[in-house]
């Protein structure tokens, strides 16, 4: 989807934790009502509304229309809701949409929000919310078929049980251990790239946790699933995120010297691709598809947001948006490129790992950062002098990768 006539001209984001007195329909309204003030818009400016969620219907019950809901409890109705479930990439999907509502014309003012409430009291419930991630006719299949793509690295202190966690640090354990056997990926370069967003993430207020960390403290903290300790791994959370987006016959109505222009949204879903098959990557090839409708390559990208559910993840990520070669992701982040001051600061919000993962409204968070890196509005984590932006967000898994991937680019406008 070209979306060269797109803008983003106001965003808004909750703070993200653990927020066992706070419903969806709170944090919805908080990330809405910023972004609205954000672009100087109202309620009425709104023409049509996607809404992004993922565990509201496990957990609460709240199926089928939980959009119409949270949004009429805060004075929006009268206009198209859709609602979006797409796991982890709910709500860079729900972007995806609105601008190609947009671009379509069926209307000149969109609003895409995503929230989530995943901390619970029961654990298991809490937890059971990734069940259906991946093909429930296929667990146990499916577990092996993954977990042994690690078989042929060792955990050197030996197996144990470390407790509940989402199945997914299994599987991302054993991802990483496949790039450590095919490349001589170490633990300590995936610990680097934690250790980064833990220092990245003291400078967001809005991010679950925000007290540096060390490669050492890393490596050194309660394992999960080898060899990823638990700062590798993006935590429980809640909150919400929002834009506001509109044509460019529109921008008038807004500030356009704050404006972001969309430059690409491309959406891949996963394949039966081998495991040595990385160009294939369903985010290197959506990367591909996103370059190709910016114009643009790797070289311009001056700042990413990338989907970091664990330390691994972040390395695969840079290596399938061609920052660097395949393999090279733990070398290029122990350099310090991915840094803060380096040649493409990956993260700068804190990464899912630090600044917290509520499902549903995780790819609109990374738009929130984005768009406030190219304002140069980011404070004490600003990447200076950022004109392209790209994003990545990926979501359940299918076969051995991702089962859908969003790649997004933005610029100044």
């Amino acid at each position: 989807m070209s979306s060269n006539d797109i803008y983003i001209v106001g965003v808004g984001m909750t703070p993200f934790g653990k927020f066992l007195d706070r419903s969806v329909k709170e944090l919805t309204a908080e990330a809405v009502n910023a972004a609205l003030m954000d672009a100087g818009a109202g309620i009425a400016d709104i023409e049509g509304a996607w809404f992004a969620n993922a565990a509201q219907s496990t957990l609460e019950g709240q199926g089928s229309i939980p959009g119409e809901i949270a949004l009429r409890n805060m004075g929006i109705q009268e206009i198209p809701v859709t609602n979006v479930e797409n796991a982890c990439a709910s709500a860079s999907t729900a972007l995806d949409m609105a601008a190609t509502w947009l671009e379509a014309g069926r209307g000149g003012v969109a609003l895409a929000v995503g929230a989530e409430k995943m901390f619970h009291a029961d654990k298991a419930k809490m937890f059971s919310v990734f069940d259906g991630g991946w093909d429930v006719h296929d667990v146990e299949a499916a577990t092996n078929r993954l977990l042994a793509l690690g078989a042929d690295i060792e955990d050197p202190d030996g197996p144990e049980d470390s407790g509940a966690r989402s199945v997914f640090m299994d599987v991302y354990a054993a991802l990483a251990k496949f790039h450590m056997a095919t490349f001589g990926t170490t633990q300590k370069q995936i610990a680097a790239v934690a250790a980064k967003n833990h220092v990245h993430s003291q400078h967001n207020p809005l991010s679950q946790y925000q007290a540096p960390m060390t490669v050492d403290e890393v490596m050194g903290a309660r394992k999960i699933s080898w060899p990823l300790t638990l700062p590798m791994c993006s935590p429980i959370s809640d909150g919400a995120a929002a834009a506001i987006l509109c044509r460019e016959e529109e921008l008038h109505r807004f500030d356009k010297s704050r404006a972001v222009k969309i430059h690409a949204t491309a959406l891949r879903s996963g394949s039966d691709r081998k495991p040595e098959e990385f160009a294939r990557h369903v985010t290197a090839r959506a990367a591909r598809d996103a370059y190709e409708i910016a114009g643009l390559g790797p070289d311009d990208m001056n700042v990413a947001e990338v989907h970091d559910a664990t330390a691994f993840a972040e390395l695969q990520q840079i290596e399938n948006l061609g920052f660097c070669e395949f393999g090279a992701g733990g070398a290029l982040t122990q350099s310090g490129a991915t840094s803060l001051g380096g040649t493409i600061p990956v993260n700068p919000s804190g990464g899912l790992e630090s600044k917290g993962h509520p499902v549903g409204a995780t790819g609109l968070a990374q738009i929130f950062e984005l768009t406030t890196q190219l304002r140069g509005e980011a404070g004490g984590r600003q990447v200076e002098n950022a004109r392209y932006a790209i994003a990545e967000n990926g979501g359940g898994f299918h076969g051995i990768e991702e089962a859908i991937a969003c790649v997004t680019i933005l610029g100044r406008a």
